[in-house]
């Protein structure tokens, strides 16, 4: 069983992958995860098929993918009980805004949560993930938190409450 399952729209997002560093997140925090490849557009059925079977147990699927972005979409269709994180890739055209609108302008009750656009939304989506997975999960929650603070960046500036002063 994975507790996080990251779809790929096709073969060739595998470089902005490797690069958003997803999978390496995901496995330091010490979420079991599972990547695969399936195009909605071209492999419809096989992508049903799949969602069925991996929604039986994975606790969040993360849909990537450009253009029309058509996969968060139908996975959320098929799933509708498990949450599904979509990340609009950056293309050539449109710099991932056709993408971008693909995923946020979903039906009433096919609910997909963005978190960003590229390797940021891709990293975004993995710290998301680990956060929705480490409610029920002490081992994920302790990962999460040591990984937070060993990747904390510098604040701007503080805020302080009138009684910290």
């Amino acid at each position: 069983m994975s507790q996080v399952v990251v779809i790929l729209g096709s073969k060739s997002d595998m470089t902005i992958v490797e690069e958003s560093e997803i999978l390496g997140v995901l496995s330091e925090i010490g979420v079991s995860w599972k990547l695969s490849i399936i195009s909605a557009h071209r492999n419809p059925a096989d992508l049903k098929t799949y969602c069925k079977e991996e929604g039986k147990e994975t606790v969040v699927f993360i849909a990537a993918a450009g253009m029309a972005a058509h996969l968060a979409g139908a996975i959320a269709s098929h799933i509708r009980h498990r949450l599904v994180i979509g990340v609009p890739l950056i293309s050539e055209v449109l710099d991932g805004q056709d993408a971008l609108f693909s995923m946020v302008r979903m039906p009433s009750g096919i609910p997909v949560a963005v978190p960003g656009i590229g390797k940021s939304g891709l990293y975004n989506a993995a710290i998301l993930a680990c956060q929705i997975v480490a409610i029920g999960d002490k081992t994920v929650e302790d990962g999460l938190g040591r990984f937070l603070l060993k990747n904390r960046k510098p604040a701007q500036f503080d805020i302080l409450s009138s009684k910290e002063k």
